[in-house]
């Protein structure tokens, strides 16, 4: 199955959403013009087939920012968005595939800069941080990412940071199992940053192209947590003053704006390199996706689609943005 296609049929609810507020849009009274009529017997017998046009004039650039904005993309993205589309259009007249169109050229712009595929670095082991909320499928993501790299002939350590949830421990021993890489552990509430110490330091003696650290959900109004987490980054850099080599954020997408909170309080912290966007089979939120690109233009690896090791997939921007607009491949 092709990634457009694997989008199209597991965003329904982000496309549905989006793609019905812009048939609305157009499908909505025109203020400053009326399309030519047929009058008469003409007009009943002879309906017409050409697919319904808006003129762009101020009213209806608002109620797109409206869309844009119910679409989860934030007052700042939408207005840009919705600027950037009237250019060169404003006070022509325009169809729903017209302005679906338009708005996919718009959100391929903003998305290509930051679609990026994790860096792999010849350091050894590579070190990656993955933190994150509880519930944004941080413990998934991991294991998906060394069943891959695994695949892909990289060798793999997982270290269970989470060590306060015995069943993130469990899911992480369910996925290196699966993949056939080693998951280091420690008794249950044991300092996570002294886990991250000794797993990078066998780690490395063996010869680990990677090392991923699982961290406990942090909630960003917990300063101890956060506490916590600058801690284990502070413990691995006395093994290596590079490390962590990449700090991801996975961000769950079903949680709309409050990603953008997440993204900030994160990148203080935890100096975060890159974002992982899961769940987004799930939301009518997809739209913050592009609002993250807009606003921080942190690079996205990877988005979550489903539970199976082949729903975590390279982010494509032109394949997100048809999608994500509804646009008929």
């Amino acid at each position: 199955m092709s990634f457009f296609k694997k989008l199209k049929d597991r965003m329904f609810r982000s496309s549905d959403k989006l793609g019905e507020g812009l048939d609305a849009l157009i499908a909505a009274p025109d203020q400053t013009a009326a399309a030519p009529e047929k009058s008469g017997l003409l007009a009943r017998l002879i309906p017409s087939a050409e697919a319904p046009r808006r003129v762009m004039d101020d009213a209806m650039l608002e109620s797109l920012e409206e869309v844009l904005i119910a679409a989860d993309m934030g007052v700042q993205t939408a207005t840009r968005l919705a600027a950037n589309i009237a250019e060169g259009r404003f006070g022509k007249r325009i169809s729903t595939a017209e302005l679906r169109s338009a708005l996919a050229d718009e959100i391929t712009r903003i998305m290509t800069p930051v679609a990026k595929p994790l860096p792999l670095y010849p350091q050894k082991p590579q070190v990656v941080l993955v933190v994150g909320v509880n519930g944004s499928g941080k413990t998934t993501t991991i294991g998906k990412l060394a069943s891959q790299f695994k695949a892909a002939g990289k060798s793999v350590v997982i270290a269970a940071g989470d060590t306060f949830r015995a069943a993130a421990v469990e899911q992480l021993q369910v996925w290196g199992s699966r993949a056939g890489v080693p998951v280091l552990t420690a008794p249950e509430g044991s300092d996570p940053a002294s886990l991250a110490f000794d797993a990078f330091t066998r780690a490395r003696a063996e010869g680990a192209d990677l090392l991923l650290i699982d961290t406990a959900g942090r909630l960003q109004n917990r300063q101890d947590l956060m506490e916590e987490l600058s801690k284990i980054v502070r413990v691995i850099r006395k093994v290596d003053p590079a490390a962590p080599h990449n700090t991801l954020l996975v961000l769950d997408a079903t949680t709309g704006q409050n990603a953008l909170n997440q993204v900030e309080i994160f990148r203080k912290i935890a100096d975060v390199s890159g974002l992982v966007m899961t769940k987004l089979d799930g939301t009518a939120k997809g739209g913050v996706l592009v609002a993250l690109a807009d606003k921080f233009g942190l690079p996205i690896h990877a988005i979550g689609l489903g539970e199976q090791i082949e729903d975590l997939s390279p982010f494509d921007p032109a394949d997100f943005a048809r999608a994500l607009v509804g646009q008929i491949d």
